[in-house]
């Protein structure tokens, strides 16, 4: 008798467990399990100051997101089931914080990149719009000494903003 409810038991239980379904996403994506590829295509520089690294930088930056970030293949030569392209529409620096001698203690760059995204199976979920970030700098650091790191940060700011749009619908 003892057997027979030990086994009993032993069903109830791998059968709860095996019936109960838990998924986990570290990266909080709400992609439907149809869509298997993306794409992103060249993002040229259209703002008045130009930033000759800025195209490539951020296109490629966007590519190694998704790559990263979802087990979706990358279409290089034509368009996935989500299409990335769009332009870089602002980089500029400004003076923040002047002091009573008009001179500035803080400066900012700032970056805006325009995204057009395309969701070939969920056309609802697509979007056209302007994503921007910035960066204080001290105003006696010069520019081209901190570009590259302030750049980078900005980047990877936008960037998560257009996954969240993208990926996360937020």
């Amino acid at each position: 008798m003892n057997l027979i409810k030990v086994l009993f038991l032993s069903f109830c239980v791998t059968f709860v467990v095996t019936a109960c379904k838990v998924s986990y996403s570290f990266t909080g994506g709400t992609l439907s399990d149809d869509v298997k590829t993306f794409s992103v295509q060249f993002f040229p520089n259209r703002a008045l100051l130009v930033n000759p690294n800025l195209s490539n930088q951020f296109t490629e930056a966007l590519k190694e997101k998704f790559r990263g970030q979802t087990a979706l293949d990358e279409i290089v030569d034509g368009e996935g089931h989500l299409n990335f392209e769009g332009e870089i529409t602002g980089y500029r620096t400004q003076a923040l914080d002047v002091t009573a001698n008009d001179i500035s203690a803080t400066n900012r760059l700032t970056v805006t990149i325009k995204v057009r995204f395309i969701n070939e199976l969920e056309p609802d979920n697509d979007f056209d719009k302007s994503f921007t970030a910035f960066r204080d700098f001290d105003s006696t650091q010069q520019l081209s000494d901190v570009e590259e790191g302030l750049v980078e940060e900005i980047l990877e700011d936008i960037i998560d903003d257009i996954y969240n749009a993208a990926v996360v619908n937020w």
